[in-house]
């Protein structure tokens, strides 16, 4: 099976190192923090509210409001939005990530 970027004939810039929640994930420059951690596997990095079911990309075009993530220590990054950086720390999220 061909990777995207095999099929595309992209050469991207180096990868880079993020985290979540301690754990390294290799991320691409101009990935953002949903893309990246689909491609590491991860598709749940949030809870909801009350009932704490797992959520993760819904509509993939920051409408929703599904993929909610702390990044850098501030909460309620739409992860499908935000291009990830060297060196930035995601972390999980219950509900909206302040003290509810």
């Amino acid at each position: 099976m061909s990777s995207p970027l095999d099929l595309t004939e992209a050469d991207p810039r180096p990868p880079f190192t993020v985290t979540l929640d301690g754990r390294e994930i290799e991320a691409l420059p101009g990935q953002t923090v949903a893309a990246a951690l689909w491609a590491a596997g991860v598709t749940s990095w949030r809870t909801t509210r009350g009932a704490g079911r797992p959520r993760g990309v819904f509509c993939g075009i920051g409408v929703c409001f599904d993929c909610l993530v702390t990044v850098n220590d501030r909460p309620g990054q739409r992860a499908c939005l935000v291009p990830l950086q060297p060196g930035d720390a995601i972390r999980t999220q219950e509900g909206t990530g302040h003290d509810d």
